[in-house]
Parts: C-alpha cells; structure tokens; sequence
C-alpha cells in the first residue's frame, strides 16, 4: 500500500485529470460514494441512521456532498452543515451543491451563535479540511470541530480528520477525533505516524478511479510494510526456507561488540536474537574482565575477550582486535550496552572505517556518533550495508534536534536523514520508519504497547544482524527485521496475563 504526502497527492489529481484525461466530476463522485459506503457499513443493522455532514469550501466539501446524495438514496436521513456559504463553493464542489440544491437535500450554514441539535443526529462525516489545509483550524472551523468532539457522536472523516496535518501526523489543536478515516486513493503519510494514527481511528484506503500507478518521475513515496512488500517490493522471503544441504557456514558469522558490566544484558538480549533470526554463528566481543560473568548464559553463543579496562568497560584499544576478528566473520553489530569511555570516538571510527563488512549501529554507539565529529566527518560506507537503529532520544542527538521535533516528523526527517549519509536509517517506535538511501522508506504496522521495555531495541538489533549475515542487503534486512520483531512481540503479549508483563527475553523466544 503506498503512502503519499499533501504534495504528492495533488500531483496525482493533477495528472490523473490532466494528463490521463479522467474527469475530476468522476473522481469526485466516486470519492463521496466510498465514504458514504463506509457510513453504512460502519451503520451496519444499527438504528444509526440520521447522519450530519460538515462541509468545507474545497474539494473535500464536494466529496461529503456526493456522500449525502448516496446515503440519501439508501433510505438514511442526512442533513448537510455548510462551514461557510455554499454559494462561494467553486469547481466541483460548486457542482455539487447545484445538485444537492435541485434534490432538496436538507442544509444548514453554519454560525456559531446557532446551537445545533446534536441529538437529532447519530453520527457526523467530516468533510470540512482536506489533505491541502496548513497549520491550526480557525474561526467557524474550529468552532465546528470542537463542537463535534463534544457532540460524542461518533465521526467519520474524508480522507483525513480535520486538523491532522496529511504530512507529518502532527494533531493541531482543534482537530476531529474521528471513528473512522476514509484516506482516497492512497493512504496519506500523516494516517500512518502517531499522534495523528490514533485521532483517525481506523484508517480504510479506498478506490475512487485514479490509477495505481505514480506520475513519471514520482519518487520518495513510501510502503506501508506488509508481507506482499517484502515479497513483491523488496525480494524478500518471509518464511526464510533453509537448504536441504545447507549449514552453520551456510548462514553466516555475526559478530557483536556489545555489553559491559554494568549491562551486560543487553550483549546477551542482541547475540541471542541474533541466533533466532536464523545466523550460522554469532561471536560476542566483550571486555576480558565481563567474561566471567557470562560464561555459558548462552551455550550456542562463542565469547571473545578483548582489551579492557579491566572493570567490565570498553577502551580504545579494542577497536583493532574487533575488526581482526570481524576479517573471519560477516556481519558487525555495536553498540548494545557498550557504555561509553575515553577514547570512544577513535573507537567507533575505527570499526566505521576499518572495514568494508555490514554495519548494525545501536543504543551507546549512536550517542558517541552524536557526542563525536560523526557521520558528516567520516568516509561514507556507500559500497557496504549500513544500518542505524535510533529511538527518539538517540535520533534527535544524532540530527541536533529535541526528542518532540523529531516526532513532529519522522518520516521526512527518516528519509532526510539516511539520504544525506548514505546509511539505512531505522527510526524505532510505534509506526517505526525504516528509510534507505536512496529515498524509499517503509512504515511498519507491527507490534505491540507490550514492548515499550528495556531491551526490545537489542533485540532488534540482534535481529537485523543475524539476517544480514544471511545474505540480505541492508534495506532488507532492515524492513524484514522489524516486521519479524513486531509479530514476535505481538505474540509473546497473547501469552502474559497482562501484556505489560511484556520482558524482551519473550520478544526472543517468540520469533
């Protein structure tokens, strides 16, 4: 399923009417009797049956007034709310209030010294703001949302709510908590990211007659990640099917410079993970003096002791003996429970540029990027598979930005971001953001509240390292991992009493 922006969107509309020759009266009416059919399957054998619809100047407007014409015609009562003079109305929408004129649909035009009976009606489609409108709703907009948030009917949007930005997902203040949204044509990006994807409610793409097929020369739009994606789109197959005459050499040597005494958990949470995701072998580089601490946690798992303080911490000096040890093996992954110390930034640097081999970077090995000259500074890794798994916090270190501007928008700061380093980005979180250098990104619809506890992003990590070594280039391994992690956590939340029980030991044992 593709995802879209405002601008993306009116592109479409213009080529699809310009260029294809497909009138926008056709798209119109088709748009309005795909919200009215989500009505009336939302109505289904209900008494709900008395429908308000708010409607805009634009084009928004005209699709809740072709919706009013067909629910009409199913037997419900409607009653058309007009946000401003409807003789203003221009283009299609005007078109369409000519029509609902010479029906005899009810009206009203709205004011806000009128009080409308909200109890005369069962539910409200907002038709007021489409995927166009900027900023906060003001005057009679505004007026008219926050009175229909405070009706408690309930609400179904076109194309999106009422003061949700369609780019970002960014909830203005007011803005329609909706039931349901009815996105048309394509599924727009704001739908997708929190906190707009829960104001919307359920999210129903519908078909209104535009091709699915994006104008020449569209680029950066995005995928919603699903099963068919990662067959169709990204090559990828989900059941991983092994080789008959297949073994450990088969799928590959993941090596992780993780943990320290402090945290060694997370070592053991991305080495373990890694072995779930299918790798042949996975070696834990730690500190020397850690050793004795882990020894057989994880029989299946081979230790390396390097260079250390001799505390349980990481210093400088063990960078040259991770990419000795990398030259035997496939894949690195730094940064779980790493820690930080003197020295960190040569550290890094050295793994980033001593090597041509796949890249995961995580949790501490993302803050010394931050900390130190960072990814602007170094070689670009383009002929190798590089990886960067960010929370929000290690995201806004790395971009200069607070943890709040870098949920204003993930998306476009994600695709930003991994295009102008050359890196696969993953910015983790509900809705996580996977983009690639080259400009696609992908968002994730699986998992679950239950996995917002430590450990779930070494997991990830352990995850995407363990696919590499197999053989998957970075965008895959990327998209696969987080989809594979969302249901495994989905799973392990049936298995609690309470899902907020969640450990990400069970993220583990449920892939």
């Amino acid at each position: 399923m593709k995802i879209v922006t405002s601008d993306q969107m009116r592109e479409i509309d213009r080529y699809t009417i310009q260029e294809l020759g497909i009138p926008a009266a056709s798209l119109m009416e088709n748009a309005g009797r795909a919200i009215a059919e989500e009505v009336l399957r939302f109505k289904g054998d209900t008494n709900c049956d008395r429908w308000l619809l708010f409607v805009g100047k634009g084009n928004n407007g005209g699709d809740g007034i072709v919706c009013a014409r067909h629910l009409k015609d199913a037997g419900m009562q409607v009653t058309l709310l007009y946000a401003e003079s409807p003789e203003t109305l221009t283009g299609e929408a005007a078109l369409q209030y000519r029509i609902a004129k010479a029906l005899g649909l009810p009206c009203l035009i709205y004011s806000p010294e009128q009080t409308i009976e909200f109890n005369d009606y069962t539910g409200i489609v907002d038709a007021l703001l489409g995927t166009g409108a900027k900023g906060a709703p003001c005057g009679v907009y505004a007026s008219l949302i926050k009175e229909a948030n405070d009706s408690g009917l309930p609400i179904i949007a076109a194309d999106i709510p009422s003061g949700l930005d369609a780019d970002t997902g960014v909830v203005h203040d007011p803005c329609i908590r909706a039931r349901i949204t009815v996105s048309l044509a394509f599924l727009k990006a704001g739908l997708t990211q929190y906190p707009g994807a829960k104001v919307a409610g359920e999210v129903i793409v519908r078909y209104i007659g535009i091709p699915n097929v994006l104008p020449p020369g569209m680029a950066g739009t995005g995928t919603v990640l699903t099963e068919e994606t990662l067959r169709g789109e990204l090559g990828v197959d989900v059941d991983r099917p092994r080789e008959e005459d297949g073994h450990k050499g088969t799928y590959g040597h993941v090596l992780l410079a993780a943990g320290s005494l402090p945290m060694s958990g997370a070592g053991l949470l991305a080495a373990k993970a890694a072995l779930r995701a299918g790798c042949g072998l996975a070696t834990w580089a730690l500190p020397a003096a850690l050793l004795p601490h882990v020894v057989g946690t994880v029989p299946e798992l081979m230790l390396a002791p390097v260079a250390g303080s001799g505390t349980g911490a990481w210093e400088e000096a063990a960078a040259d003996e991770v990419v000795r040890l990398l030259a035997a093996r496939d894949v690195l992954a730094v940064g779980p429970g790493l820690g930080r110390f003197p020295g960190e930034n040569d550290f890094l640097r050295a793994l980033w540029e001593g090597t041509t081999r796949p890249l995961v970077v995580d949790a501490d090995a993302l803050n010394m990027l931050a900390a130190g000259d960072g990814l602007a500074a170094w070689t670009r890794r383009d002929s190798a598979a590089t990886i960067l798994t960010p929370h929000p916090g290690e995201m806004a270190r790395l971009a200069g930005l607070t943890t709040a501007e870098v949920q204003r928008d993930r998306i476009g700061l994600a695709r930003r971001f991994a295009t102008e380093h050359g890196v696969t980005l993953v910015l983790k979180g509900a809705r996580t953001v996977i983009a690639a250098a080259d400009g696609r990104y992908f968002v994730n619809y699986t998992g679950h509240p239950g996995m917002a506890t430590g450990g779930s992003g070494d997991v990830l990590t352990g995850l995407i390292a363990g696919l590499l070594a197999q053989g998957l280039d970075a965008v895959q391994a990327a998209a696969l991992g987080v989809y594979l992690h969302g249901l495994a956590g989905e799973r392990a939340a049936t298995k609690r009493f309470n899902p907020a029980s969640l450990l990400a030991g069970d993220i583990i044992e449920a892939l």
